[in-house]
């Protein structure tokens, strides 16, 4: 919910400064509305109800996946389409995928949100609501920001949705923020005392095939990224995630990955090797046989590499496919 128009109207009523912690701790303990917060007088949950929007976002459709994935579409007050997920895992994780803009400004051209029009950026409230809005279905104690958008470009909603995420459940050393190497928002993020973690969506370690996978990297070069990276490692000491989608025929072969492992320092960088998830581009997937084949390399060379468990497919929620095709 918008937390400033709150506090505004809490102030308006004359009602004790406690109150906005006890409206805070009742949404995320998962409160579906201000009736349900019983010791808040009943007048008060009834105002509150009639001039405090409960969330800052609509839904707008949700889908759910076999494997029990659940991808969420919402709308915001200006109308804007922004997806998020939330992952079960058999292990017990209950893992959010959240948004930080409506669509992507990066176009990126394996990733479905970069073939969306770009929005705008997200408010704090609003990547907040996304969580909310899951956690009244499940306990959370995972989160990253992988879903729509560049969260670098968007740091300070970002950030501050991040203080508030461990109310839900969900700790600073849980939550992870992706980017496609935007170095302003890496190198601010080495400062935060926050020890959120740092994901790097590399793809290709080859500058020029990066370049026409990920047009940013004419903006910010690989070899910058990597070096802001490191500097990102010297002061939190904890790995860098690296993000590699395997595409057939264009980054999975065995130079590929060589190339890679001589750019990565093992003590930094831990490698997640993505399956690829149709976007309706022109791309395909790796063999099961190409990304074993890839890890192998990898770890023959020092760097520890694992392959993502891709979740939500069937219902267009998995690594890259968030777009919003309902809007």
């Amino acid at each position: 919910m918008d937390l400033t128009l709150l506090e505004q109207t809490l102030a308006e009523l004359g009602q004790p400064a406690y109150r906005n912690r006890q409206v805070g701790r009742w949404a995320a303990q998962g409160a579906a509305c201000f009736e349900d917060m019983t010791d808040l007088p009943r007048d008060l949950r009834l105002t509150l109800t009639e001039r405090v929007p409960f969330s800052t976002l609509t839904v707008d459709g949700e889908a759910r996946s076999r494997d029990g994935t659940v991808k969420t579409l919402f709308r915001t007050h200006d109308g804007r389409p922004v997806e998020a997920v939330l992952m079960r895992y058999r292990d017990g994780r209950r893992s959010l995928c959240l948004s930080s803009q409506s669509g992507c400004p990066l176009t990126c051209t394996f990733c479905a949100t970069g073939q969306m029009k770009f929005g705008r950026n997200l408010s704090a409230s609003e990547i907040v609501d996304q969580a909310l809005h899951f956690r009244r279905m499940s306990e959370l104690d995972h989160a990253v920001f992988m879903g729509m958008g560049e969260p670098m470009m968007n740091l300070d909603s970002v950030l501050g949705a991040c203080e508030r995420l461990p109310d839900l459940g969900i700790t600073h050393r849980r939550t992870a923020i992706s980017t496609v190497g935007w170095i302003p928002g890496i190198e601010r993020l080495a400062q935060e005392r926050m020890p959120v973690r740092l994901a790097l969506s590399l793809h290709a370690a080859d500058p020029a095939l990066r370049s026409e996978l990920m047009p940013v990297n004419d903006r910010y070069p690989l070899a910058d990224v990597l070096a802001a990276c490191r500097d990102h490692y010297e002061h939190k000491r904890r790995q860098v995630f690296v993000e590699y989608v395997m595409l057939a025929g264009v980054n999975d072969s065995h130079g590929q990955a060589v190339k890679l492992a001589e750019a990565l320092d093992p003590r930094v960088f831990k490698v997640n090797l993505i399956p690829y998830n149709p976007t309706g581009s022109a791309y395909r997937g790796s063999s099961p046989k190409a990304i074993g084949a890839f890890q192998d390399e990898l770890e023959r060379r020092g760097v520890s590499a694992t392959v993502r468990l891709t979740r939500g497919q069937d219902i267009d929620a998995a690594c890259g496919q968030l777009a919003a095709r309902a809007a």
